[in-house]
């Protein structure tokens, strides 16, 4: 069953929305933090016409908190626990957003290790409030009991929510009603990507004297900037780097990111193929105005597994990237990548193939050029946060729409 296709993104897979705009719709959404890259989001929701957002969040170990800027926030703290190696959650927020009289509609993390969900959807469902459930739609490690809970979470909600339009049409295959789907194509804000590259690009005398400090210059260079994290696979990157440096003796491999042991581990790698010249751990960085250079020198941003928003930010500055084809153990993010025109896409877990991937790309300017160009396009044009924010709207309107007809 094919999706429907929509000009605007706002409405890719649900049916028709009913929004006259003579009031607004108090959307109330709980989420499990507030990362500093969801700010963009949440404010263009919030300046959208007709809707009035209040964000309850909690605190994610890993994901430091910012401040709400450009809507209202409030912080509610939620319970972790660890329980047969899982973590486990209670956001009081979720129960608190189900009982409140002024809510229109309410959006739920879709998480079916938030023993608060079920519950809350019942309250809400019991007050007679509209829910969507915003999340991936499934697992990565997928199996019969979750996959059932996950099923029993989704009839409780009236719409839900999907990253990609991949994981829509399976939910739609397998039985959810057209109507009740929704896309918002996750994003982040290209603005200050885009004044960074402006910036460095404008001032060329600039940029070569930061590839000439840091010996870049004529160099062909590979880019990696993330968390050291064992499921990001960073050791198959070195592992082909070391393959590589024969045919291409002037690679270098730029790892920008921290990882306590893992980054302990790639480093004894790194030794034992003695590449301390052509591998160079330059640490955490966070400033895009500090970034961009590394950016702009790269050929290709090599993410051998578990890319997500990574990727968007490589396109931002028209950089292809390499990924693995295990797009079921990608996060959803993935979709944006098109294998052979933004990127490439190699044997997940080879590093033959992940090599001959890079290779081709260091041997071919033209190919090289294009994927760039297309990479550009991709961020600029298609995964945007006005066309995220689509979809948020379109589902909030089909379940302001569902509670008119009760």
């Amino acid at each position: 069953m094919a999706l429907a296709s929509s000009e605007s993104n706002s409405n890719p897979c649900g049916g028709d929305s009913d929004n006259s705009g003579a009031s607004s719709i108090h959307f109330v959404v709980e989420q499990p933090s507030l990362a500093k890259y969801r700010l963009p989001v949440f404010r263009e929701l919030a300046h959208r016409p007709g809707i009035n957002l209040t964000l309850l969040y909690g605190e994610a170990p890993g994901i430091p908190n910012v401040e709400p800027d450009g809507f209202e926030g409030h912080f509610v703290p939620m319970w972790h626990r660890k329980f047969a190696g899982q973590i486990i959650r209670w956001h009081r927020a979720q129960w608190q957003a189900a009982g409140r009289k002024d809510a229109d509609v309410l959006l739920f993390s879709w998480n079916v290790r938030y023993l608060s969900l079920i519950p809350s959807l019942m309250r809400a469902r019991w007050n007679g409030k509209p829910v969507i459930l915003w999340g991936h739609g499934y697992s990565k490690r997928e199996h019969g009991v979750r996959r059932i809970v996950r099923e029993t979470v989704t009839r409780l909600a009236t719409a839900v929510l999907l990253y990609d339009r991949v994981t829509a049409e399976r939910l739609i295959e397998s039985g959810m009603h057209r109507q009740r789907v929704f896309v918002a194509a996750n994003a982040i804000d290209q603005t200050r990507i885009a004044e960074a590259r402006h910036a460095w690009l404008a001032d060329p005398q600039r940029l070569r004297q930061f590839q000439d400090d840091h010996g870049l210059r004529d160099r062909q260079v590979l880019l990696f900037v993330s968390r050291f994290d064992p499921l990001n696979r960073v050791d198959l990157l070195i592992e082909a780097a070391a393959q590589l440096r024969a045919r291409f003796p002037r690679l270098v491999t730029i790892l920008i990111g921290s990882g306590g042991n893992e980054e302990a581990r790639l480093q004894e790698l790194v030794d034992q193929h003695q590449m301390a010249d052509q591998v160079r751990f330059v640490g955490s960085m966070y400033d895009e105005m500090s970034l961009a250079p590394w950016f702009l020198s790269a050929d290709a941003f090599v993410y051998p597994a578990n890319i997500g928003l990574s990727i968007l930010h490589a396109f931002g500055y028209g950089v292809p990237v390499v990924t693995c084809d295990a797009v079921e153990r990608q996060n959803p993010e993935i979709v944006a990548l098109a294998h052979e025109t933004n990127g490439l896409l190699y044997k997940d877990g080879s590093v033959s193939d992940l090599a001959s991937a890079i290779g081709r790309l260091l041997d071919d300017n033209e190919l090289r050029d294009r994927m760039s160009a297309a990479a550009l396009q991709t961020a600029r044009e298609e995964f945007t946060v006005p066309r995220m924010v689509d979809g948020f709207v379109a589902a909030v309107e089909y379940c302001q729409s569902q509670r008119k007809r009760k």
